[in-house]
């Protein structure tokens, strides 16, 4: 009898031992990944960041873009204006649609256009909009009317959100990972009581638990994503 029960605690020592092993090694890796994934977390969030900043950037060079086009084409109009208040035919080609003529004031205006404003304002003046009722009013209401800042901007602010998300995503791995060390914790507590427990029942479950959470934790584990 005294045999049998030298045997069953050695057994129980032995599975104790295992547990406690494989529980000492989770837990050196989920406390690793965690501190890795807080580490990632850092750095998409300072990306955001930059991205935020930059976005900003470009949406202020936007707004500056866009006070030039709508003052230039202000003062173009009313340029234009004066001179057929003077000449009705006035910067008119053959076809008889606007022609810039370079030693107007109006010409001076035009050729001073943004390279990317001047095509929606030509495809603006190609619609006839002082005879056409149905020409947009300005250029700036045509789909063609494009700011590349403005859509600059937009990317990296889109950008920045993507990173923002990562790194929110990255923190609830890290803390994932921490919960499991917390729980990795319990099963090195129980398995290592289980062997200084008197009762061999009491020994069973501590150690039947133990090895319980310890299987179901590494089956959790086994589905985060790791970070090298």
């Amino acid at each position: 009898m005294a045999g049998e029960n030298s045997h069953a605690s050695d057994r129980i020592e032995l599975f104790a031992t295992i547990a406690l092993t494989i529980a000492t090694i989770l837990t050196a890796w989920s406390a690793f990944q965690a501190s890795k994934w807080s580490g990632v977390q850092a750095i998409y969030f300072s990306e955001a960041s930059a991205a935020r900043t930059e976005s900003a950037k470009s949406a202020t060079r936007s707004g500056q873009q866009s006070i030039v086009d709508v003052n230039t084409f202000t003062s173009w109009a009313t340029a234009i204006a004066n001179e057929r208040r003077d000449d009705p035919t006035s910067s008119l080609g053959p076809d008889g649609r606007y022609q810039p003529d370079p030693s107007t004031l109006s010409g001076f205006f035009y050729e001073r256009f943004r390279d990317e404003f001047k095509p929606s304002v030509d495809e603006w003046l190609a619609l006839d909009p002082i005879d056409n009722p149905g020409a947009p009013p300005t250029p700036f209401d045509l789909a063609s009317y494009d700011n590349e800042a403005t859509t600059e901007a937009e990317r990296l602010e889109g950008l920045a959100e993507r990173k923002a998300q990562d790194a929110r995503d990255s923190n609830q791995r890290s803390d994932n990972y921490v919960l499991t060390t917390v729980i990795f914790a319990a099963v090195l507590f129980f398995g290592g009581v289980s062997a200084k427990l008197r009762s061999r029942r009491n020994q069973l479950l501590a150690l039947g638990f133990a090895i319980i959470v310890l299987i179901g934790t590494t089956i959790v584990v086994a589905t985060f994503p790791i970070e090298i």
